[in-house]
């Protein structure tokens, strides 16, 4: 099994660092002016990969908050992955060439298969895809919109396809801090061979601590936020956790 990576999050709205409860744009809250310090201080916490989205392109289907993504790009040296409005090859092929390590398409791989398979293909390791769940079928348009197709059946569609990872989000937990939805993240991980990442509802300690757990060896990773930000989810404990269970490997 690959050592497990906690993915600290970054949300980006109007250029801010913002946390939404259950995807709702409404249900914004400001965490950090400047994403860019914000991603320092994660670098300077000990995390090695950062998880950026681009809500507003997640809505509008094309990137929207560009500059803030530049800027954090130019402020850390440790790899980011990035979603949001990522819906053609060029936004892919643009985002990879500005230093970001690896996409996540979301929408587009329930509407385009054939968009994930061309960007995999091309760019091997570096295209994951998200697959936002809400009661087990796949949303879409920023959450906006909830498909009829499993999350199951749409990473099964990617199985030889070369994606590096599925980030499998659910959307009921996504902000309120109700801890992971394991069970379905490793229900899924089980029946497929590209590596998941849990992502939505991480709250605290416990959560790592179940990331590490013989039943969840199939998961590659987790997402954390909103846990992080107002202090429920102390990172230094957390990152030791994680290396701890690394050197005991």
């Amino acid at each position: 099994m690959e050592a497990v990576i906690l993915f600290p999050a970054i949300d980006l709205k109007n250029g801010q660092c913002v946390r939404l409860e259950q995807g709702d744009m409404a249900r914004a809250t400001v965490f950090n002016l400047d994403p860019a310090a914000q991603a320092r201080a994660f670098a300077t916490q000990g995390f090695e990969y950062l998880h950026v989205v681009d809500l507003d392109g997640a809505f509008a289907g094309k990137p929207m908050n560009a500059q803030a993504v530049e800027a954090m790009l130019k402020a850390v040296t440790m790899p980011v992955q990035l979603g949001g409005g990522i819906r053609d090859l060029k936004t892919v092929e643009a985002w990879l060439a500005k230093g970001i390590a690896r996409v996540i398409i979301g929408t587009a791989a329930v509407r385009d298969p054939a968009l994930v398979k061309a960007a995999a293909k091309r760019f091997p390791g570096r295209v994951a895809v998200g697959l936002d769940a809400r009661d087990g079928k796949v949303a879409v348009e920023g959450w906006a919109e909830t498909s009829e197709v499993t999350a199951l059946e749409i990473a099964r569609r990617f199985e030889d396809a070369g994606v590096a990872a599925i980030v499998f989000t659910d959307i009921a937990r996504d902000g309120l801090l109700k801890g992971l939805n394991l069970n379905a993240t490793i229900a899924l991980a089980e029946r497929i061979s590209i590596p998941v990442i849990a992502s939505g509802g991480f709250a605290s300690i416990r959560d790592v601590e179940e990331l590490l757990a013989p039943r969840a060896k199939e998961l590659a990773g987790a997402i954390a936020g909103r846990a992080l930000y107002d202090g429920r989810l102390d990172a230094t404990a957390a990152l030791a956790l994680i290396r701890n269970a690394r050197a005991a490997a």
